[in-house]
């Protein structure tokens, strides 16, 4: 199923992007205190009592500005509760109750969507006493946080938790390969889909945010079963403007994790942008098997190396993901759709592909000696044993004498060598280093 969402919400500088770094063990965010430095949404998994959980982080809210981009930030703030499961709600013990505060209440009442009052920045016992004034934003009982020395984040945690859906297995069956269609607004996802069933399931428009749920719909070709997922996610408006598309995300998000495969859609008009980025990198973060899809392919003229030069932008532009094959498409035409069942099939496969274990220690001792290990100050690497731990995305465990030693130029070396001769094509590949006495 996907994970759910919490939404960190607040006026400015209160410290959201300190809660978010603190909650999600890392430093995504950036933090500064000028007043409005985050206003990009930011998203990221994290854990709490073995329950798994995106955690997004908004711009501040502030309803008496003249800033240009406050607009934007309430709107993307709007998009993130609108999607959440749990909301909290920060607010800065130390300056006190704020007529701003009050609309961000105002506005967290209407919702109706659980809400935790988290006031921060309250260091000590005798700060305390600042909390009373905010029970007068009727949200409930404040807890008293420190996002900076992490007091009581696990309090705050813990009624997120009791407020988030009980997990529940999808009823599916086994053998059907799930298929996020995901990209940024208006590249033709609709379009895609409706190519895909040959029917008219999904409402089509050139209007970015026609489509406003995600859809799920089973079909099969040649035996094999899918359930598409169309995850377009954007709002029903007649105009939504670029920045609103900038923060569509997290549909594809809560999609991407329940899939088995992603069909990432770029427009070929555009090249690769940075919202692609940000959705491809979800998709590869959660370790699923991808396609990308180089759609509107009927609209650019053609020379001799037109789609090499495409394939090098690609390639560049998410070299994270080099292992996704590259597919030219017209949703419109129906120019080579019919092969993305092919290539669906085809990762899929390879992202639950399992290697022998004696094969692969063969490999490693091979690869090893045409290229030795690496030394750091006169103290070898030495891989000891490898095996493969999981599939779904294929996830290996290197056994050494220190793991310090492993230098990521050298895990990339037998990256590259276990695709080499494996295969992996579509899919991530995980590596543990563990020590191991020799």
């Amino acid at each position: 199923m996907a994970k759910p969402i919490i939404a960190i919400v607040g006026r400015p500088n209160v410290g959201k992007s300190t809660l978010f770094n603190r909650i999600t063990g890392g430093r995504v965010a950036i933090v500064d205190d000028k007043p409005g430095i985050t206003r990009d949404r930011l998203y990221r998994n994290a854990t709490w009592l073995d329950r798994s959980f995106t955690v997004v982080d908004t711009g501040g809210i502030e309803y008496k500005s003249d800033n240009a981009f406050m607009g934007n930030v309430k709107k993307q703030a709007g998009l993130a509760i609108e999607e959440a499961e749990v909301i909290i709600f920060v607010v800065d013990g130390q300056t006190g109750k704020t007529s701003e505060d009050e609309e961000v209440a105002a506005m967290l009442r209407r919702s109706r969507k659980p809400v935790i009052l988290a006031v921060n920045k309250i260091e000590d016992k005798k700060h305390e006493e600042l909390l009373y004034d905010f029970y007068q934003l009727a949200l409930g009982e404040p807890v008293a946080i420190s996002a900076t020395h992490g007091l009581n984040i696990g309090d705050l945690l813990d009624q997120a938790i009791a407020h988030m859906p009980s997990e529940q297995e999808e009823d599916i069956d086994p053998d059907t390969i799930k298929i996020a269609v995901i990209g940024k607004p208006n590249v033709g996802k609709s379009s895609l889909v409706n190519r895909l069933l040959g029917e008219e399931r999904v409402i089509v428009s050139n209007i970015p945010g026609t489509t406003r749920d995600a859809i799920d719909t089973e079909f099969e070709v040649d035996g094999q079963k899918y359930l598409l997922i169309d995850t377009a996610g954007m709002r029903r408006k007649a105009k939504i403007d670029d920045v609103t598309e900038r923060y569509s995300v997290i549909r594809s998000i809560k999609a991407i994790d329940r899939s088995d495969v992603v069909l990432m859609v770029i427009d070929a008009s555009e090249g690769v942008t940075e919202q692609d980025k940000k959705v491809a990198g979800y998709a590869h973060e959660a370790g699923r098997a991808a396609v990308i899809i180089v759609n509107k392919w009927d609209l650019i003229e053609k020379e001799g190396n037109t789609m090499n030069r495409f394939d090098e932008h690609i390639r560049e532009e998410l070299g994270f993901m080099k292992y996704a094959p590259i597919l030219y498409i017209s949703a419109l035409t129906g120019q080579r759709v019919t092969k993305i069942s092919e290539l669906v099939n085809f990762v899929a496969e390879q992202h639950s592909y399992r290697v022998n274990t004696s094969v692969l220690n063969n490999l490693i001792r091979d690869i090893t000696h045409i290229t030795p290990p690496p030394t750091d100050k006169g103290r070898r690497l030495k891989i000891l044993f490898c095996t493969q731990a999981s599939t779904n995305p294929p996830k290996f465990i290197i056994f050494v004498n220190d793991p310090e030693l492993m230098h990521f130029s050298y895990q990339r070396y037998i990256e590259n060598n276990i695709r080499e001769h494996f295969g992996f094509q579509g899919t991530p590949i995980r590596f543990a280093i563990r020590k191991r006495k020799e």
